[in-house]
Formats: structure tokens, sequence, C-alpha cells
């Protein structure tokens, strides 16, 4: 087997434990970590690598595989220059493989000289859902390292994030949507209760709910809940 054979391999092996990560139990963070701490498997010339998020006006680090690249992105934003802005506020990816050769951003240049062993450093751009907008960051120790085939698999890498990041997004959305769904039920359920027990309109009986709520510094789902079970308790028992 030859050695891009093997280099094939492996990168089809680390993508595939991406994969079961993506849409396995671990948190959005966790999903986003491992995407940084693959970057260097994957990445050509990579040795460390982050993930930023931009919302609205606000832009923050949301993974980084190191506390080095956690710095770096926090001087970007300090600065506000460096690859990963740029990608943030346009489409083409980055790419920089010495940062001490006519650099387009010399304050952070200065900075990371200054501070790090970072030489080189390249930012991807990450298509999301929504008004976010995402950007895979790659820095490398090593002056000349990051090549034209590290940008080629970066932006594989960042495609594959992209889809990452959004399927764990609509199954959050899911998640959120069914948990509101079956608070809604139990809610619909306990009023519907209330108004046939003490017969009143659906408006007092939400105003009962509403009232216990409060009083026991509980969420209006949890009181209806308690609700439902206490009166089917009750019925079970008057049957019996």
């Amino acid at each position: 087997m030859s050695n891009q054979d093997a280099q094939r391999q492996e990168a089809a092996a680390v993508f595939t434990r991406l994969a079961g990560i993506v849409y396995g139990t671990e948190s959005y963070e966790e999903m986003c970590t491992a995407l940084c701490i693959a970057a260097p498997l994957l990445v050509p010339g990579c040795d460390r690598a982050s993930l930023m998020l931009r919302r609205g006006t606000s832009i923050r680090t949301i993974a980084a595989g190191d506390d080095m690249a956690r710095r770096i992105d926090a001087a970007e934003r300090e600065l506000g220059e460096g690859p990963c802005i740029d990608v943030l506020q346009h489409d083409a990816a980055e790419l920089d493989a010495d940062l001490a050769v006519r650099t387009r951003w010399p304050a952070l240049t200065k900075w990371i000289l200054d501070n790090t062993p970072v030489r080189g450093a390249a930012g991807f751009r990450l298509l999301v859902e929504g008004a976010d907008v995402a950007a895979l960051n790659i820095f490398s120790d090593t002056r000349g390292a990051l090549t034209e085939e590290s940008l080629d698999s970066g932006v594989v890498l960042a495609a594959f994030a992209s889809v990452a990041l959004s399927a764990r997004a609509h199954r959050e959305q899911a998640a959120t949507l069914r948990l509101g769904l079956d608070s809604n039920r139990e809610i619909g359920k306990a009023i519907g209760l209330l108004m046939a027990l003490h017969e009143t309109s659906e408006e007092q009986a939400f105003t009962l709910l509403k009232e216990a709520s409060q009083r026991m510094n509980l969420r209006l789902s949890e009181v209806a809940k308690q609700v439902v079970e206490t009166l089917k308790r009750t019925a079970d028992e008057s049957e019996s």
C-alpha cells in the first residue's frame, strides 16, 4: 500500500469517527471540539485548530483544539484582523503559509510571532443556517507547511463541519420542538381536567395552573404534569 493510500484510509477512518460523534450523544461543544482535534489529522501542516462563530455583531470561539488556538482567536477579535475575521466577513478561504513574509495582518502577526510558535494560518468559512456565520481556523507551527494540499483538505473539512453543525442544529431544534409539544399536551390535559372537576372556564383553569406554578416555584408544564398524575391516581383509586 502506498503512503498516499494509507493517508486516504486514515482520513476516511477519522471522518467515520467524526460522523459517529455528530450523530451520537455528545454535546454541541464536544462535537465542535472533536472537529478541532481532528484537524491536524486531516489537514497537512496543521498543528492546531479552532472554530469561531459570528452571531449578529458578536464573535466568539465555540471550540479549540488547545489553549494556543483559543488565545490566537482572542487576539484576532481584540485586534480586529486576521484570516478568521476576514473569512467571517467574506466567502473566500484565506491562507498565509508564512506570517513573517508580507503579512496581510501586521498587528496580529506581530502578536503571534511574539507570543506563540505559530508561523502559518488559514481560515475557511462554514455554511450554517440562519443569521450565524462560522469559520474553521487552521494554524501551523512551521513556515511553509500549509500548502495548496492543505487548502484542499481544509475545504473538505470545512464542508464536513458545515454539515455537522447544521445536522446538530436540526436535531436540537427537533428535540426542543418535541419537548414543547409534550409540555403543551400536559398543560392541555390539566386544563381540561380542572375544567371538568371544578366546572370552570378554560381561562379560570389556566389561572389556577399559573397560580400553582408561581406558588410552587415550578414550571407550568411540571405543575400540569403533577395535576394530571394526581387526578388520574385519584380516579383509579375511586374505581378500585
